[in-house]
C-alpha cells in the first residue's frame, strides 16, 4: 500500500433489501472505474465517500482519516470535487459565473494559470460568456467537470456524467476525459455501467455486486476475468493493448500491433503512428474457421488454439476461450456450431475479427 491510496471499509445496511460491504484499496493516482449493474451499489459507494451518505465504516484518503471510530468530516470540507448524471448549474450566471462561485467558495484558491489550464483542458473557453440554458449537454457536462476542479481537489468523483446524454455528446466528452487522464495529479474515481468508457479512460477497476466488490485491480485483468464477464452479460470480451505501426491514409485505417499479431480498425485523427492504443475486442464480434479464406469481408484473421469452452446459461451459446500468440481472446458461438465444426480444447482455429466492430 502506497501513502497516497484511498482505504475504503464500509459495513452498512442502506435499506431493509440492501446492505453495503465494501473493503477495498484505491490508487491514489490515476483513473479507477467502479462498474456493475444498475442496483449494485455504485452510486451508493460514491455517496458514502463523499459523505453524503453515512455509513459505518472508515475512509483514508492520503492518509488523512476522513471518516473512522472518532472522526467524520463533513461533505463540504472534504477535498472533493462531485460531477454527478445530471448538471446542477447556476441557470442565472454564466459559465465564466458558475466558475467564480465555486472558486470564491473553495478553501483552496486557484491562481489564474490553473484556472486558465483547466478551461483549455476542457474545451470551454469559448463558452465562458454563455448560459448554461444555451448550451448542449455535453458542453455542459464540461462546464460541471471544470466547475468541480476548480476547488483544487485531492479526490475527484464522477457519478455516470455520460448517461445521460446521447452517443454523439458521450463521443464529445469522452476525448476530454483522456487529456484530464494524462494530465490529473489527483485521483480520480468513475462510476459508469459502460464498459467502453470505463475500458477507455481507466486505469484500475472495481467490480460491484449486490454492495459488495467482487473483482479489482488493473482494467485490463479485471475485464479479462470471470466476474466482469458475469457482470456484462452479453458484453463480454477483452481488453488489448498494442501500438499503432502503420496507417492505410486512403482506407483510413490503423494497423494494432499487440503480442498475438495485428488489427485494423478505424483511424481517427488525434491518433498518430507511434501511439498505444486500447482496444476492446468483444466475443460476439469474432467468428471462427478451420482454415483462412480470403474471399471474406474479415479484415483481421489471427492464428488461434482454443484453451477452453464452457456452456454458458442458455445452452444454446457456448464461450470458446482462445490463445492468440499468448494473448487471450473470447469468442461466442451456437453450441450448434461448435458441434458442426468439431471444436474442442486444443483445436487449431483462426479468429475472424471486422475492424468496424473494435472499439477503441
Amino acid at each position: 500500500m502506497k501513502p497516497t491510496d484511498i482505504q475504503i471499509s464500509f459495513q452498512s445496511q442502506i435499506s431493509n433489501a440492501f446492505a453495503l460491504s465494501v473493503d477495498a484499496r484505491v490508487p491514489g493516482t490515476g483513473i479507477t472505474g467502479i462498474f456493475g449493474h444498475s442496483g449494485s451499489g455504485k452510486t451508493t459507494l460514491l455517496r458514502c465517500i463523499a459523505g453524503l451518505h453515512r455509513a459505518a465504516g472508515s475512509l483514508i484518503v492520503a492518509g488523512i482519516p476522513w471518516q473512522d471510530a472518532a472522526t467524520f468530516v463533513p461533505t463540504h470540507k472534504r477535498s472533493l470535487g462531485y460531477v454527478f448524471q445530471e448538471q446542477s448549474l447556476l441557470l442565472h450566471l454564466s459559465v465564466d459565473g458558475n466558475l467564480d462561485y465555486v472558486v470564491r467558495r473553495s478553501s483552496q484558491p486557484i491562481d489564474q494559470s490553473s484556472r486558465d489550464s483547466i478551461v483549455h483542458q476542457l474545451g470551454i473557453g469559448g463558452l465562458l460568456s454563455r448560459s448554461p440554458a444555451n448550451l448542449s449537454g455535453g458542453e455542459r457536462q464540461r462546464v460541471a467537470i471544470a466547475r468541480a476542479l476548480m476547488r483544487q481537489p485531492e479526490l475527484l468523483l464522477m457519478d455516470e456524467p455520460l448517461a445521460s446524454l446521447d452517443v454523439a455528446h458521450r463521443e464529445e466528452i469522452l476525448p476530454y476525459l483522456e487529456t484530464l487522464h494524462e494530465s490529473l495529479a489527483i485521483p480520480m474515481l468513475y462510476v459508469s455501467h459502460a464498459s467502453d468508457e470505463i475500458a477507455r479512460i481507466a486505469d484500475h477497476m472495481l467490480v460491484m455486486e449486490q454492495g459488495r466488490i467482487v473483482d479489482s485491480g488493473d482494467v485490463a485483468s479485471v475485464m479479462n476475468a470471470s466476474a466482469f464477464t458475469r457482470a456484462t452479460q452479453d458484453d463480454i470480451g477483452v481488453l488489448i493493448t498494442g501500438e499503432i505501426n502503420e496507417r492505410d491514409a486512403h482506407w483510413h485505417l490503423d494497423q494494432v500491433r499487440f503480442k498475438g499479431g495485428q488489427i485494423w480498425v478505424r483511424s481517427h485523427p488525434e491518433r498518430n503512428v507511434g501511439d498505444e492504443l486500447r482496444i476492446r475486442i468483444l466475443a460476439r464480434d469474432i467468428s471462427l474457421s478451420l482454415s483462412k479464406h480470403d474471399d471474406s469481408s474479415f479484415l483481421n484473421r489471427l492464428m488461434a488454439t482454443i484453451i477452453d469452452i464452457t456452456t454458458e446459461e442458455h445452452p444454446a451459446m457456448q464461450r470458446v476461450i482462445l490463445d492468440v500468440g499468448g494473448s487471450t481472446l473470447l469468442a461466442r458461438l451456437t453450441s450448434r456450431s461448435v458441434d458442426h465444426l468439431k471444436l474442442e480444447i486444443g483445436t487449431a482455429v483462426v479468429a475472424q475479427i471486422k475492424s468496424v466492430a473494435v472499439v477503441n
